[in-house]
């Protein structure tokens, strides 16, 4: 199971994503319209500068809901490949059977 902290931190980085979601979406289509002065452009990079770093969608790492392991996901099931394998040998998962021959 991943270290607790780790979950944790990356839990903050989801509701900081969430909470600056709009703000980065309005500075960033005014930084990415060319139409708009070179000066306006500039400032709207400027200030999606100052939002904080883990306000970013890239810098929320996709982690397994029951133990938190980060390698390996499979994001339609939001696991690892070890707990799904897991749950597919209870039978827990609808549709899926252990291949056997």
């Amino acid at each position: 199971m991943a270290k607790k902290s780790s979950m944790e931190k990356n839990e903050r980085r989801r509701r900081l994503v969430a909470q600056y979601a709009d703000k980065r979406a309005a500075l960033k289509e005014i930084a990415n319209d060319t139409k708009q002065p070179p000066e306006l452009r500039f400032q709207a990079r400027m200030k999606l500068a100052e939002l904080p770093r883990n306000s970013s969608k890239t810098r929320v790492r996709n982690r397994c809901e029951l133990t938190g392991r980060s390698r390996g996901y499979y994001r339609k099931l939001r696991v690892c490949r070890n707990q799904l394998r897991e749950l597919a040998s209870q039978g827990l998962i609808p549709g899926m059977v252990k291949s056997s021959w």
